[in-house]
């Protein structure tokens, strides 16, 4: 990379986004070794309406490449006592996105002296990665209930946003959805709607890599939230069912030697001849 155009988009060190290790990740790319890989999140989330709120739902599998860094990471994130947010994207980019957004609202809050609305705290989530241009890597799925009902809302890393009933983000956003299109229908009950989502991450995490290890589960409604962490395990590991241990003399020895040594000690010092 030319430094001239490096110096151009480092810019002022006063800026809101810095680039200062461009030249270290092209120095360690260029001699083999590679850049730092940062944790992400493969990630299956998804979000649906139902008849008293809503529920939200997310995997636990966080990857460093191709390497499970974490099989029980949580990926929903408190906002504010009546709003959580699922987070896609690169680990650190979603923790401390939702972590701002959250100290954010509570200043709001304290101004405005009202429970904040799930509008506001989309607005907030927007601008906040729009300023960035997707170079925050954090997809997220917004859900709460406010004066004026439950809300459901998708935030893409470089800002745009969805308002829909079902959302699905994140690699195994696909299989989640085709769940979601079968099966959603309006108004349905509590149990009904969280079973619904725990299927739709199940298919995530069984048809997408990125994906895996057990189901959180985040039911919100007017007043009341319930974070079902860890509400099902499908890939729970079981003992084995026979011992695979061998008796000794089970495997044929084809050829034995054995070598004798000397030993003899001078001056403290032991030498093998």
């Amino acid at each position: 990379m030319d430094k001239s155009i490096l110096a151009e988009i480092v810019g002022d060190s006063n800026t809101g986004f810095k680039f200062d290790n461009a030249l270290r990740n092209e120095s360690l790319t260029s001699n083999g070794t590679g850049a730092p890989k940062a944790t992400k999140t493969g990630t299956t989330i998804v979000g649906l309406i139902f008849k008293d709120g809503v529920v939200l739902g997310a995997d636990t599998r966080a990857t460093a490449g191709s390497i499970v860094a974490d099989k029980n990471c949580a990926k929903i994130h408190y906002i504010t006592p009546n709003i959580y947010c699922c987070g896609a994207g690169t680990a650190a980019d979603t923790e401390f996105t939702t972590n701002i957004i959250s100290s954010n609202l509570a200043l709001h809050q304290m101004n405005s002296g009202r429970e904040p609305r799930v509008a506001t705290a989309m607005t907030f989530l927007k601008q906040y990665l729009f300023r960035y241009q997707g170079h925050v890597s954090a997809a997220l799925v917004l859900g709460g209930v406010d004066s004026t009902g439950p809300h459901l809302y998708t935030v893409y890393p470089h800002g745009s946003t969805d308002k829909l009933p079902f959302v699905t983000m994140g690699s195994g956003s696909l299989a989640a959805m085709a769940t979601f299109e079968s099966k959603f229908k309006p108004n349905m009950e509590r149990q009904e709607a969280i079973d619904l989502v725990q299927e739709a991450i199940e298919s995530g995490i069984f048809n997408d890599l990125g994906s895996g290890s057990n189901v959180d589960v985040c039911v919100i409604t007017k007043g009341k939230v319930d974070y079902l962490r860890n509400y099902a395990k499908p890939n729970e590991r079981i003992s084995k069912l026979k011992s695979y241990k061998f008796a000794r003399g089970t495997t044929g020895i084809l050829k034995e030697s054995i070598h004798k040594f000397d030993i003899v000690v001078e001056s403290d010092a032991m030498d093998v001849v």
